[in-house]
């Protein structure tokens, strides 16, 4: 059985959404949660809803997607028990996962070409936390919930 994976974009990022989906399901089950077209549609609903499926457990992890990724990633982290990371390069993904236990990580789908975009995901996947130090500044973040 493959490991399950979400993905879910706006229209901005809906190119960028379907060549990663395809480019992953050969490894992933990959649950896309929309959009299904170039059709404008707002970011914050449906990156909302893809998020809501990672914290009830459909999903371990999202790729979420917008023109910019700014959106998503303002969108994706007003979720209490989301942590996502807007990334543009392979480093910065290694990191998300590696110091802050990203379970979301967001790309720009006018930003990025697909290569790269491709290449940062799968070093997202493919790195785990540490934990140590940076699992007590996860729980740190978490006691400035409101």
């Amino acid at each position: 059985m493959k490991p399950k994976l979400g993905i879910a974009s706006d229209h901005g990022g809906f190119a960028l959404k379907e060549f990663l989906r395809k480019s992953l399901e050969e490894s992933f089950e990959v649950v896309d949660y929309g959009t299904k077209s170039e059709d404008s549609v707002d970011y914050p609903v449906v990156i909302g809803d893809a998020c809501r499926k990672v914290l009830a457990g459909e999903v371990p992890r999202l790729i979420a997607l917008c023109g910019t990724g700014i959106g998503a990633s303002i969108a994706a982290n007003r979720i209490p028990g989301i942590r996502a990371a807007l990334c543009h390069d392979e480093f910065t993904a290694e990191m998300s996962r590696r110091h802050n236990d990203a379970n979301v990580i967001v790309l720009g789908g006018r930003v990025l070409g697909t290569d790269l975009a491709l290449r940062i995901v799968q070093k997202w996947i493919n790195t785990s936390f540490e934990g140590g130090r940076h699992e007590r500044r996860l729980n740190l973040i978490e006691e400035q919930k409101p």
